[in-house]
């Protein structure tokens, strides 16, 4: 029989719905790396989208864009408080994003063999948190970005997947890689290359992503070099620089069979006395004239 055009059309509207339940599927089951990889494509999809739309109405802006990437003034970051984390999702060009997700299906994957999904995910906001605000910093106190102040933005998520990488690499530092042509690798070899690679192209054209590149690194770093079982104790030790030192008390057992000798003055002048009036005693009356108490604390002073 032949096909309608409402046919057709059933169709292909059931094969978009079987296609978006299967992406949220997909989605619920995922790990933590997937699901960050799928909001990362989520939202570079609607960039583009809002992309086309603004060029159909004559709007040279973006919406994405202009509201969740981090100004390089302080003034910008202010009224937008909400971009120092939200740039990290942000991508508009296909190889940038393209590079970062790789990194971070990779890198993700292997951090979450020690360390928990949870955890990742602090790594991950945590070090495009401070990958932030290096570059804040950065471009507001180095004269070397004076001019390009006003202009510059970040964006990307490079920073929070250099804090994820750098941070497996500080604690499986010996796991090793087998790159062809070239062997194995240790872990911490490769964060060590991808951090100086960053640091060598500061002064080229993408100075603030190095910039935070390198925070989100020195992140993850600090951030596993001071962990104990897992356990973080890097802000407790912070704290610990504005606490006032005190000696510490010694401590004195004391033991049941005898008691301690009297180290005051006061002390030994009244044990003195004691003496010289049982001895007084004796000189009078005689020995059998004191009482047991008495003959009880001669004999222990004849024993000192």
């Amino acid at each position: 029989m032949p096909t309608t055009g409402n046919e057709i059309i059933l169709s292909a509207g059931n094969n978009s719905m079987s296609f978006i339940t299967d992406i949220q599927q997909r989605f619920k089951k995922g790990t933590i790396v997937e699901k960050l990889i799928y909001v990362n494509l989520g939202v570079f999809i609607l960039t583009f989208l809002f992309n086309t739309f603004g060029f159909l109405i004559n709007y040279n802006g973006n919406f994405i864009t202009d509201w969740f990437i981090l100004p390089a003034t302080f003034e910008g970051f202010i009224t937008k408080p909400w971009t120092i984390v939200t740039y990290g999702f942000i991508h508009t060009q296909f190889l940038h994003i393209l590079f970062n997700l790789i990194a971070l299906y990779f890198v993700g994957n292997l951090f979450i063999q020690y360390f928990t999904q949870r955890q990742l995910l602090s790594f991950y906001f945590l070090g495009t948190l401070f990958g932030g605000l290096i570059f804040l910093l950065s471009y507001n106190y180095f004269p070397a970005f004076t001019d390009e102040l006003d202009r510059s933005y970040l964006l990307g998520a490079s920073a929070g997947i250099s804090a994820i990488f750098v941070g497996i690499a500080t604690y499986a530092p010996n796991y090793q890689f087998k790159l062809p042509l070239i062997g194995y690798v240790k872990l911490w070899h490769l964060a060590a290359i991808w951090v100086l690679l960053d640091f060598i192209q500061i002064p080229g054209n993408n100075s603030g992503g190095h910039l935070a590149h390198i925070g989100g690194a020195l992140f993850g770093f600090l951030y596993v070099n001071q962990a104990s079982n897992k356990k973080i104790n890097f802000f407790d030790r912070i704290l610990e620089l504005f606490k006032v030192k005190r000696k510490p008390l010694r401590t004195v057992h004391k033991s049941k069979s005898r008691k301690t000798k009297p180290t005051s003055k006061s002390t030994k002048a009244d044990y003195q006395k004691k003496v010289d009036v049982i001895l007084e005693k004796i000189s009078k009356s005689g020995y059998d004239t004191l009482s047991s108490e008495e003959k009880a604390f001669l004999f222990k002073q004849g024993k000192k």
